[in-house]
C-alpha cells in the first residue's frame, strides 16, 4: 500500500458481515435441503466471473449477481422453481440478514482505526446503519454511505464521490476493500481511489488482482 493512504472504505456484506444462511435458505430447509458453505462459496467462485463480465458490459448490479447465483444453486439442488429463486432473492436483498460477524472483527477495525480513518460505502437498502450498529461496530466509522440513501449503486462513481465528499477525503489518499471485481474494484479505481478484493470465497485467487482473504490479512499488507 501507499505511504500516502490515510482513509479506508469497506464494503459490508462479504466483507465485514457475512449473510445469516439459516434466514436467508429457509425456504431451502423446509425441503430439506442444506446447501454446505463451501457449496455457497463454490457457487459463488462460478458465479462472479460471469457476473463481471456482465457489469462490465453494462448489465444489472445486484439484482444481476443474486438472480445468475440462485439459479445456479438451485440447479445444482435439483430443482427449477422461479418463484423460489425470486423469493431467496428478495430474502438475501434485506440488509438485516446479512448479521454473520467474524470473532475479531471489532478489534481488528479499532486498531486499523488507530493509523487510518475508517468508513463505509454499501450496495443496501437504507438500513444498514442500523445493521452495523446492531452488530456493534457502526462506532468504528466516520460515515456510512448506503446506496438505499444515496440514490446511486456501485460502481456509479456518484456513491464513491459522495462517501470522499463525506469523509473530506482525496481519492488517492483513499482505499475501498470490497469483495466483487466489477462493482467494488473497478468502481473504486474508476473513482481514482486504491483498491482491493476482499475475496474470502476464492472466486478471484488466478485473476493477479490484489486481493485478501480476512481482515487479519489486510491488516498485514498494510
Amino acid at each position: 500500500m501507499t505511504l500516502l493512504l490515510k482513509t479506508i472504505f469497506f464494503d459490508v456484506g462479504n466483507t465485514l458481515l457475512f449473510p445469516d444462511r439459516t434466514q436467508i435458505l429457509a425456504l431451502l430447509h423446509k425441503r430439506n435441503l442444506t446447501p454446505s458453505l463451501e457449496q455457497w462459496h463454490a457457487v459463488e467462485r462460478l458465479t462472479k466471473p460471469k457476473f463481471d463480465d456482465i457489469v462490465q458490459h453494462g448489465g444489472p448490479v445486484d439484482h444481476g449477481f443474486w438472480y445468475m447465483f440462485y439459479s445456479r444453486l438451485l440447479e445444482q439442488l435439483g430443482l427449477e422453481d422461479s418463484t423460489l429463486r425470486d423469493s431467496l432473492m428478495k430474502a438475501t436483498q434485506i440488509s438485516a440478514n446479512w448479521c454473520e460477524i467474524r470473532p475479531g472483527t471489532r478489534e481488528l477495525l479499532q486498531r486499523l482505526g488507530k493509523r487510518y480513518r475508517l468508513a463505509v460505502i454499501s450496495n443496501a437498502d437504507g438500513k444498514i446503519a442500523d445493521v452495523l450498529g446492531r452488530c456493534r461496530i457502526a462506532d468504528c466509522f466516520a460515515s456510512i454511505t448506503d446506496s438505499g440513501l444515496v440514490g446511486y449503486e456501485k460502481p456509479h462513481p456518484a456513491i464513491f464521490e459522495a462517501a470522499l465528499r463525506a469523509m473530506n477525503a482525496k481519492p488517492e489518499e483513499s482505499l475501498y476493500v470490497g469483495d466483487v471485481y466489477s462493482v467494488d474494484y473497478l468502481g473504486a479505481t474508476q473513482a481514482r481511489m486504491q483498491a482491493m478484493l476482499f475475496d474470502v470465497a476464492g472466486a478471484y485467487r488466478e485473476s493477479g488482482v490484489t486481493r485478501v482473504e480476512s481482515l487479519e490479512e489486510l491488516e498485514e499488507r498494510l
